[in-house]
C-alpha cells in the first residue's frame, strides 16, 4: 500500500511569501549564455548543414550566474562569487550582473577567456552549441582572491550554494580551503551543491546535492533508470561514498526523489504541465531550495517549491529564471501535492 503525505498550494505560496530578501551565497562557474535564434530555410551548399537565417540573439547569465538570477527573481538577495576571463565577454558578464541586481565579487584571470556557450536555435530547436572555456584549476593567486571574498560573505550567509560545473573553480584545492574558512564561523551555513559527476568525490560531508538521475547513477558508480528502487539504491550508496546529510535526485519527467539520510525517501511528482527546454533547470532548483532553507523553511517544502519554480522553467526556450508572482499565480492554479514515501525506517524504528 502507498503511503503519501499532501503539501497544500496554500501553505506553499505562504512559504514563499517568506523568502523575500534573505541572503544566498553562491560560489561557482560563472558562464556567459549567448542565443543566437532563427529560422532554418535550406541546406547549405558547402556541406550537408543547415543554414540558420538570424533574427535576433541576446546574451544572458548561465552556470552559477544563471543560479544568482533565479534567487534575484524569487525575491531573494543573491551574493555571487565566481572568475571570468579579462576579456570583453568577462566586461560583457559585469554587466549582466549590474544589470540583474547582483551583488558580484568576479576575479579577472588573464589566463583564461570567460566560458561562454553560444547555442543556435531554429524553430525552437538547437542545431547546435559552440563553447569557449579553459577548464584547467584555478592558479594559487586567484583561489587565494576568492577565498578572500569567501571569508568576507561567508559570516552572514545562512546557506550557501556551489555551482559546479567543472570550469575549474571548485577543486581539489579549493574544498579544504572552504572546509576551514567554515570551521571557523561561529555558525556554520548549509552547504548546498549542484555537482559536476567527476568531482563527486570533493563533496564528501556536504548538507545537500542535487544531481539528476544520470549523474546520481555515475556518481554511485551504477547504471540505474529512474524506478523507485534503482533511486534509493543509487542514493544509499551516494550517502556510502561521501557522507552528506540529504540528497535530492531530479528524476526529469518523474519528479523529484528525496532523501533525508539514506533510509527516508520520499518522491515529489513533477509539477510541469509541457517541456521545450531543459537548460537550467538544475540551476532553478538549487537556487530555489538555497533561497528556501535559508528563509528557515523544513526541506520538503523546499523542495516542493524547487519542483514548481523548475516546472515553470523547462516551459521556456533557453536559460530561464523563475518569477515570484508568476510562481505564486502558479502555486494558486495547482492542485495539493501528493507526496508518497519511498522508504522510512524511522517510521518503524
Amino acid at each position: 500500500m502507498k503511503r503519501t503525505t499532501t503539501l497544500s498550494a496554500a501553505s506553499l505560496v505562504h512559504a514563499l511569501d517568506s523568502m523575500a530578501g534573505k541572503k544566498v551565497l553562491i560560489i561557482g562557474d560563472l558562464v556567459l549564455d549567448h542565443y543566437v535564434m532563427g529560422t532554418v530555410g535550406r541546406i547549405s551548399p558547402e556541406a550537408p548543414v543547415p543554414v540558420v537565417e538570424v533574427g535576433n540573439e541576446r546574451h544572458i547569465l548561465g552556470g552559477a550566474g544563471n543560479v544568482a538570477r533565479n534567487v534575484k527573481t524569487l525575491g531573494g538577495s543573491p551574493v555571487i562569487i565566481g572568475i571570468c576571463g579579462r576579456d570583453r565577454e568577462g566586461e560583457r558578464m559585469a554587466r549582466l550582473l549590474r544589470k540583474d541586481g547582483i551583488t558580484a565579487h568576479v576575479v579577472c584571470d588573464d589566463k583564461r577567456p570567460t566560458t561562454k556557450k553560444t547555442r543556435i536555435i531554429a524553430q525552437n530547436q538547437q542545431v547546435v552549441r559552440v563553447d569557449w572555456e579553459n577548464s584547467d584549476p584555478v592558479t594559487d593567486a586567484v583561489l587565494a582572491q576568492v577565498m578572500d571574498f569567501v571569508r568576507a560573505e561567508a559570516v552572514d550567509a545562512g546557506v550557501i550554494i556551489l555551482s559546479d560545473y567543472g570550469k575549474g573553480l571548485i577543486t581539489e584545492e579549493f574544498m579544504p580551503h572552504l572546509e576551514t574558512e567554515l570551521a571557523a564561523l561561529e555558525k556554520r551555513p548549509l552547504v548546498l551543491v549542484d555537482p559536476k559527476v567527476r568531482n563527486f568525490h570533493l563533496y564528501t560531508g556536504v548538507d545537500l546535492l542535487t544531481p539528476n538521475t544520470k549523474e546520481a547513477g555515475e556518481g554511485a558508480g551504477m547504471p540505474i533508470s529512474a524506478t523507485r528502487d534503482d533511486i534509493i539504491r543509487a542514493g544509499q550508496e551516494i550517502f556510502r561514498r561521501l557522507g552528506n546529510r540529504n540528497l535530492l535526485v531530479t528524476l526529469g519527467a518523474e519528479g523529484m526523489a528525496l532523501f533525508e539520510g539514506p533510509d527516508r525517501v520520499r518522491h515529489i511528482p513533477t509539477a510541469a504541465r509541457k517541456v521545450f527546454d531543459v537548460t537550467g533547470a538544475g540551476d532553478t532548483v538549487i537556487a530555489t531550495l538555497g533561497l528556501a532553507l535559508s528563509a528557515g523553511l523544513d526541506l520538503l517544502t523546499s523542495c516542493a517549491l524547487a519542483n514548481y519554480a523548475a516546472g515553470m522553467v523547462v516551459a521556456e526556450v533557453g536559460t530561464a529564471a523563475a518569477q515570484a508572482d508568476a510562481l505564486r499565480a502558479a502555486l494558486e492554479n495547482y492542485q495539493d501535492t501528493p507526496v508518497e514515501v519511498w522508504a522510512d525506517e524511522t517510521a518503524t524504528a
